[in-house]
Order: C-alpha cells, then sequence, then structure tokens
C-alpha cells in the first residue's frame, strides 16, 4: 500500500493557482489511516520525545497519536483566540499570505525535547514560526515531521539545522 495513493489534488484551493493536497481520503480510510500513523511513528529518531506540537488543525490528526507512542504529552499550536490561557504568538507567510499563530506560554519548558508535527511543509513559513516559538519557550527540536513534503518549494531552507522527515515528498 502506498499512502500517497490517498492525497487527493484539489485544482485552485485556497485561492486560484494553488493546487492544495488533501489528506481528507487519507483520514477516511481506515487501512490508510494506520498505514500513515506508523510510517510518521517510524520517521521520529530513536531519542526521548518530552512533548509533540501539532499545528492547527491538520497536525491534530496525527500528532496525538504520535504523542502517545512516544509516552510524551501534546501541545496544540492555534489560530489566534482559540486558546484560553496566556500565550504567545508569531505571524508567518504562507505561500498565499501571511497568518498568526498561538501556543500557550507554559506549553514547554526550558530542555524539552520537542517534535513538531504538521500535514504539509510547503515554503516553511508555518513550520519556521512554530520552531521559533518553540525555541523562545526553551524547547529544542528534535524533528520537524510531516506527512507530505513540497520539496519544489523548498520550505526545509527556512528551517536551517532542524532534521525534517516526511512519509511523502512530492
Amino acid at each position: 500500500m502506498q499512502i500517497s495513493d490517498y492525497i487527493r489534488d484539489v485544482q485552485d484551493f485556497p485561492k486560484e493557482g494553488i493546487t492544495f493536497k488533501d489528506i481528507t481520503p487519507l483520514l477516511g480510510d481506515k487501512t490508510a489511516f494506520a498505514k500513515a500513523e506508523e510510517i510518521l511513528y517510524t520517521l521520529v529518531p530513536e531519542v526521548v520525545i518530552d512533548v509533540v506540537v501539532g499545528i492547527e488543525a491538520r497536525g491534530f490528526f496525527y500528532g496525538p497519536l504520535l504523542a502517545k507512542r512516544l509516552n510524551a504529552g501534546f501541545v496544540p499550536v492555534r489560530k489566534p483566540n482559540k486558546l484560553p490561557y496566556t500565550t504567545i504568538k508569531k505571524e508567518y507567510d504562507l505561500e498565499y499570505g501571511t497568518d498568526v499563530l498561538e501556543m500557550h506560554s507554559d506549553a514547554i519548558k526550558p530542555g524539552d525535547k520537542v517534535l513538531l508535527h504538521d500535514d504539509v511543509l510547503a515554503t516553511g513559513g508555518t513550520a519556521a514560526a512554530v520552531v521559533a516559538m518553540i525555541e523562545e519557550l526553551g524547547g529544542e527540536v528534535v524533528q520537524c515531521n510531516f506527512i507530505i513534503e513540497l520539496d519544489f518549494l523548498n520550505g526545509r531552507s527556512k528551517l536551517p539545522g532542524k532534521h525534517v522527515a516526511a512519509a511523502i515528498t512530492y
């Protein structure tokens, strides 16, 4: 089974000229869903991970599953005004605009070993913003983990010195 067979291209979403990689068929097939979880887990280096940070919203599908398997905590990173406690925030560039993400200010403890997880690494702006927040709180990003990497957008260049892993590369 190739999990890439369960990724659907959606043309002109979220705006004209963008080809969106839709993971909902992957999520909807129980065998593909489980296979993707196993692949993502095997990408994680054999080190202690204290916290898995998942980025809203698609990082919430596999992030908690990885946290459970790694015996780690899970930290959600959300859009503005969605978290109830004191937050830190970071603005970042997307391939089609700008946005802001927030994390609870006490979510990461100094010295925490962190696995960052999201569905897609595109231009790298989202991941770089979250890495900056993790490091601002004193965490160490062990790896940035993705279901999909869009290699042609060179998102890794915004994550210098970080280990990046993806289950599928386009």
